[in-house]
């Protein structure tokens, strides 16, 4: 038993360094990398990278300012010594955290401030402890903490849920955009502070906390890496917000007249120019080449009960049934893979899910069906 103990406690504190290195290394890459390992094609957005530097970084540091609670025996000095490491981390890694989360959300541009005035209560509580040397105000922290990540997991809920309507109302290509897996960090951090609480075995629980950070770092990065920077979309949506502000005292007459001539202009401008079959296409491009704006051109898409998204996939999902059809037809040689990119998408992927959505069926179905109507 005490040769297993020994090994245990070998193999915990091999996973300890372990993730401590991969933070640095991770640190390290996103400091000194300017390319993209991930998705080559992909710019991650800056601010995001600096906040993701500076989680990495306190994660790694926070390995190293616990370290010495492992070694001390039970009692004052221990105690001390944890409650140290959780007010460093409420000063730094949570905070952190937090700030990647919120960056995430690229339909404009979140105050951080909110996230220091949200920790204060908790810094001020461990810090009372740290400074009586007690865990008098522990269950402060415990019931506080809780509270804070209900609120924030709701808030980012609701943030998500207006982000993903952000995207459908002015991207045609959402690969690379939406960041609904975000939630999964909040979700690591909430168990692993219910298993901190449910009052495990103490070694248990430690290697509970390893495996979470390592999946935790493994996530941030690739998730970050492979979110594409929307930043040129912020000064975008302020100048919609005015544009709204501003046309909500418009005449409805001549909002009702602006509508009716955006149906021709798609027309004409979008439909019979093809113009939706160009990748990456954003409501903001085709508002300037119909010669509208890009409230006049959301609105339209309201009133018709769609988004900008479904209209451009309905189209380019039309657009792939059609030369489908012509290929098989002639008996030109193709790949669907090759059809899909050449109805505007990407990514096959994206392309599946687009045709499901329109089709009601997968791509294979389809197709099957397609060859025996025509065989």
């Amino acid at each position: 038993m005490y040769e297993q103990g020994i090994f245990e406690d070998i193999l915990f504190y091999m996973l300890y360094a372990g993730v401590t290195v991969l933070c640095i290394i991770a640190c390290v890459y996103l400091l000194f990398r300017r390319g993209n390992a991930f998705a080559s094609d992909v710019t991650p957005p800056g601010r995001l990278r600096r906040w993701t530097i500076a989680f990495m970084a306190s994660m790694a540091f926070s390995h190293v300012w616990y370290l010495p609670s492992y070694f001390l025996p039970p009692g004052e000095e221990r105690t001390l010594s944890l409650l140290t490491g959780g007010l460093l981390d409420a000063l730094t890694v949570v905070p952190f955290a937090i700030a990647i989360l919120f960056t995430m959300l690229q339909d404009r541009r979140r105050p951080l401030w909110p996230v220091a005035a949200m920790m204060a209560p908790l810094v001020v509580a461990l810090a009372l402890c740290v400074i009586s040397r007690s865990e008098d105000y522990m269950p402060f922290v415990y019931v506080y903490f809780y509270i804070m990540s209900v609120g924030l997991l709701i808030y980012l809920t609701y943030g998500l849920w207006r982000y993903s309507r952000w995207l459908r109302d002015n991207y045609a290509d959402l690969e690379h955009k939406e960041i609904w897996q975000s939630c999964l960090v909040l979700g690591f951090i909430m168990i692993t502070f219910g298993i901190y609480v449910g009052g495990l075995d103490w070694k248990a629980y430690e290697t509970v906390i390893q495996i979470c950070d390592l999946i935790v770092v493994c996530f941030v990065v690739w998730r970050v890496e492979t979110i594409s920077d929307l930043s040129n979309m912020e000064s975008d949506s302020a100048d919609m917000e005015e544009e709204e502000s501003s046309e909500e005292e418009t005449d409805t007459s001549f909002l009702e007249a602006a509508y009716k001539r955006i149906g021709p202009l798609l027309q004409r401008r979008c439909i019979d120019t093809q113009i939706y079959l160009q990748h990456d296409l954003t409501l903001a491009q085709l508002a300037k080449a119909i010669g509208t704006n890009r409230y006049y051109l959301s609105q339209y898409f309201a009133s018709q009960g769609t988004t900008y998204n479904a209209y451009i996939n309905t189209l380019r999902i039309n657009h792939f049934v059609e030369i489908y059809r012509d290929a098989i037809a002639y008996r030109r040689p193709f790949t669907v893979q090759q059809l899909a990119n050449d109805s505007g998408y990407r990514s096959y992927s994206t392309f599946s899910i687009a045709f499901k959505q329109r089709m009601g069926q997968n791509v294979t179905a389809w197709t099957k069906k397609e060859e025996a109507l025509k065989y």
